[in-house]
């Protein structure tokens, strides 16, 4: 992928949205610039409570949903067991309706959170590919580079040594790309900026050694990022791998807390986050149903909440400790919100919403009722039934008697009665009964 880091990433989705979110992350770090603070910790810390803020509605949807999905979870196993192991269409069509009248009943649809997870996932991308890469979004961090990358472009040998180093593996495709062979002067200036801004301190070390006539611009470079990634004491372009190595070759004891430190922090974090949030009742006492497709998304989601911290701790040990830094602010971030909103949906009265949500859909449903659509399908049901009861050759009374039936079969059932499905039941129980009586 052509300039997956230095060059704003291009996606369709996720590209508009990381132009955007560049924007901000820019707009902070020039403000932090200003009060003589240019610091990438602080500005990712920043950054993300920032747009963490600006989610925070779709966060308290979501979390609001899960709640009352929580609570509702009981019932809604009740009508799952109630039809379990019946596949036949009537069944399936009964089932079908209960779920969706509990589902209006406590005001969520069926689909659940999906609609905000659709809209928070492509902003929590961008966040990704906007931190991951910040000199495509940042222009002081990006200028820090020059004149060091003109300077290496007109030197013989700068491309082949660059391609040897570690941070040069993610970019070989663009040292070999047509417009980097063609000499296209902003094209090659940025991979050399997408392979420096991802050099550890060695390889630094090493460019100065292989470029002493550089050693000036190099040394300016390098300082520059040092400062701008330098947080508590750490570098957070070096990854906590680099920091515990070197901690052990120049004992340095400090250096191996921060370089463990990041990623249990990271893990850590994210084990609170997953046991702040809403936890569905198990219903099962552990046992897992095949059968049950919440079920087993439950204990997916179970294996997930254990997964996920120790999946953070792995990977950041091998990435920048500023994207440890990330992973760590988001989780606290979500953590606080977490706790404020589990603390106000605890205030709010479950079961006044369930009961405003009952009446908006007894509200829809009289809507529906009144439609054209439902007084048609009901006077051609009244009038089939007429109908046939009056050129049956059944006798008038065992008609009234076959009516009378189907009618209590009707009001007997518990589905609604002014569903569409019970009134479909009459209409079929009626012609099952008449259909036997002409039999017989």
């Amino acid at each position: 992928m052509l300039g997956v880091l230095l060059t704003p990433y291009g996606g369709r989705i996720v590209g508009p949205v990381a132009w955007l979110l560049g924007h901000i992350m820019n707009g902070i770090f020039n403000i932090l610039n200003a009060i003589g603070i240019p610091n990438v910790g602080l500005a990712i810390i920043i950054f993300t409570i920032v747009i963490y803020l600006c989610l925070l509605p779709l966060t308290y949807k979501q979390q609001k949903f899960s709640k009352l999905q929580s609570k509702m979870s009981p019932e809604l196993k009740a009508i799952q067991d109630k039809y379990k192991g019946k596949k036949d269409n009537d069944s399936m069509l009964a089932m079908q309706a209960e779920t969706k009248e509990l589902y209006a009943k406590y005001g969520v649809s069926q689909t659940g959170s999906c609609l905000q997870l659709i809209i928070q996932m492509p902003i929590l991308f961008a966040l990704y590919r906007v931190i991951y890469s910040m000199p495509a979004y940042v222009r002081i961090i990006k200028n820090s580079f020059y004149p060091l990358v003109e300077e290496l472009r007109n030197t013989s040998g700068a491309s082949e040594f660059l391609q040897t180093l570690k941070s040069a593996v993610a970019y070989k495709g663009q040292f070999t790309n047509a417009e980097f062979l063609a000499g296209n002067t902003s094209y090659i200036e940025n991979t050399y900026i997408d392979v420096l801004n991802k050099a550890s301190s060695p390889e630094w070390a090493d460019l100065t050694n292989q470029f002493g006539s550089l050693s000036s611009s190099i040394e300016l470079t390098h300082n520059a990022l040092n400062k701008f990634n330098s947080f508590l004491g750490l570098n957070i372009g070096d990854s906590p791998m680099y920091m515990i190595q070197t901690a052990f070759s120049n004992k340095q004891f400090l250096l191996l807390i921060g370089g463990v430190a990041v990623p249990a922090l990271a893990a850590l974090t994210q084990w609170i986050n997953t046991k702040l949030m809403p936890q569905a009742p198990d219903n099962n006492n552990g046992k897992v149903d095949k059968d049950d497709p919440a079920a087993q998304m439950q204990q997916s989601m179970k294996t997930m909440n254990i997964m996920m911290p120790i999946m953070s701790a792995f990977f950041c040990l091998s990435l920048p400790a500023g994207m440890g830094l990330y992973w760590i602010a988001g989780a606290v971030i979500r953590s606080i919100q977490q706790i404020v909103i589990n603390k106000h949906i605890d205030k709010t009265d479950i079961d006044a919403e369930i009961a405003k949500n009952t009446e908006k859909y007894k509200k829809k449903m009289e809507k529906m009722k009144s439609s054209p659509q439902m007084n048609m399908y009901a006077n051609m049901s009244t009038r089939n039934i007429s109908s046939v009861a009056k050129n049956s050759p059944v006798a008038t009374s065992d008609m009234d008697e076959k009516v009378a039936n189907s009618r209590k079969v009707y009001e007997n059932n518990k589905i609604r009665k002014d569903s569409l499905l019970a009134k479909a039941n009459m209409v079929k129980d009626f012609n099952e009964n008449f259909n036997n009586a002409n039999k017989q």
